[in-house]
């Protein structure tokens, strides 16, 4: 069973290509959502994350940060196990 990943990002993102490169590697399926053309989407994410950067990054419904953050839980063996957890049969949907 592998995590529920969606990563949020916008056209000129220097950042989400080495987040969805990590992913990548890593064998994480996930999706991303370009938030560049919906302002309601920005809003929420803010809202959501407590970041207004983005790419930012989601793991079972729950904000993990950005692509710093989520290199940072790999370097501290983190990141893989947080990746295998399945998603909770209760997770609400993600906006996309």
């Amino acid at each position: 069973m592998s995590a529920n990943v969606v990563v949020y990002t916008t056209d000129y993102c220097p950042y989400r290509t080495q987040a969805k490169r990590l992913l990548e590697r890593k064998k994480a399926p996930f999706t991303e959502v370009n938030v560049e053309e919906r302002p309601d989407l920005r809003s929420w994410l803010a809202s959501a994350s407590g970041q207004r950067t983005v790419p930012q990054i989601f793991i079972n419904g729950r904000p993990v940060g950005g692509y710093s953050d989520m290199s940072a839980l790999d370097r501290q063996g983190k990141l893989d196990g947080l990746l295998a957890e399945g998603p909770s049969p209760d997770l609400a949907p993600l906006p996309a």
